[in-house]
């Protein structure tokens, strides 16, 4: 795991993230834009955060803390870089930053269906819990 650097994302990194997305993530939002990461950017600079090997993006994961809460999205891994640690490090800097920031608890958007991303959260000490429910309203076409 000592090969793998974690570092914030910058402006840079927009268009190297979005096609990564496309290839290691599962599903996809109606924020998967140039422009919406963007903004995310713009208002929290430090919340998403890349792991690299060499000169290779490995994965991503978006640790965003609102003030109340710590959210996480986008823990994705390369399929090449799967079950060597990855997601285990990006997981670790985010609830670093989220302590740092005086969060409390953290919790995911998991896809009910991503198998794969359940094993993972649940060994990364995550929880899901089957009385809540997500409730979206997109808010432009």
């Amino acid at each position: 795991m000592n090969d793998i650097r974690i570092r914030t994302a910058a402006p840079a990194d927009l268009d190297t993230v979005l096609a990564f997305w496309k290839e290691a993530a599962e599903g996809t939002s109606i924020s998967d834009d140039r422009d919406g990461v963007a903004r995310l950017l713009d208002r929290d600079p430090e919340s998403l955060l890349l792991a690299e090997r060499g000169d290779e993006l490995a994965g991503t994961v978006i640790a965003g803390f609102d003030g109340w809460r710590c959210h996480l999205y986008r823990l994705a891994v390369h399929p090449g870089h799967r079950r060597r640690g990855v997601a285990t490090a990006l997981l670790a800097a985010a609830e670093e930053r989220f302590t740092a920031l005086g969060g409390r608890r953290g919790d995911a958007m998991v896809l009910d269906e991503n198998g794969l991303a359940h094993h993972a959260w649940s060994a990364a000490g995550y929880e899901r819990q089957p009385q809540w429910s997500r409730w979206v309203k997109p808010l432009r076409p």
